[in-house]
């Protein structure tokens, strides 16, 4: 049977980086678009409850929602679909998601209601943030995504992949990573106003922490990442070391 793929992200419909990733991956099988109708960063894991969503139909294969990432796969699976997809994918995001930055990300969010919802799902972003260069950032989703769909995504995981910016270095390769870390400087700005105290969140490049074997790492050195992420978020070392807390209620 022929591959369905759902595609998706958080830059919204008109993005750059989705157009040039349904045309990556047309060749790979039957391209669905279900992507919300504006920009949605940082929009992370939340989903629109209790409140009309609209769906806007494009034609059969796309779709505009006005709502989250979240809310375009659940719309997707549930009620746009006649059935489910072999694999989602979500981006090209305009940017990188890497380290923390994962847990705010409305892309890898994509990925990650896939995989609750038994799809298997892959993330991608691109560093270039304009994703100008499609020949590169393309032909690198779809490498990937053929492999997932050839040798399937291992279960329970899904794959974050960052491509490095091709205007700085080629692109040397791929290797598998584990999530890095960052911080930023100057986080909040105060803006000045007359009557009212307002301020501005991000906006600024984060400090990266570039150890070894993390997906920072890899892509400082020009090499594709792909990290597995899982929804197990348990600490279990940690669960050991409170035994000793002998709780008595």
């Amino acid at each position: 049977m022929h591959k369905r793929i759902l595609i998706s992200n958080d830059d919204g419909f008109d993005a750059r980086g989705i157009q040039v990733l349904e045309r990556a991956l047309q060749p790979l099988g039957d391209v669905f678009v279900v992507a919300p109708d504006s920009e949605q960063s940082a929009s992370s894991h939340s989903l629109t409850i209790r409140r009309p969503i609209d769906v806007k139909r494009v034609d059969d294969h796309h779709y505009r929602v006005v709502g989250t990432p979240t809310d375009c796969v659940v719309l997707a699976l549930q009620v746009i679909l006649d059935r489910p997809p072999d694999l989602i994918v979500s981006g090209i995001n305009h940017g990188p998601n890497m380290g923390e930055d994962v847990t705010y990300s409305g892309t890898v969010a994509v990925a990650f209601e896939g995989t609750i919802l038994g799809v298997p799902s892959v993330a991608i972003s691109a560093l270039q943030r304009s994703v100008e260069d499609e020949d590169v950032n393309g032909r690198v989703a779809r490498r990937v995504v053929e492999r997932a769909l050839e040798y399937g995504v291992p279960a329970g995981a899904l794959l974050n992949v960052n491509i490095p910016n091709p205007e700085k270095s080629p692109v040397k390769g791929l290797r598998f990573t584990k999530l890095g870390s960052r911080h930023y400087e100057n986080f909040i700005e105060p803006i000045t106003a007359e009557l009212k105290t307002q301020y501005t969140i991000g906006g600024r490049d984060p400090v990266w922490r570039a150890d070894d074997g993390t997906d920072i790492a890899a892509v400082r050195m020009g090499f594709v990442s792909i990290t597995p992420l899982h929804l197990d978020l348990t600490h279990y070392k940690a669960i050991v070391e409170m035994e000793r807390w002998r709780f008595e209620l």
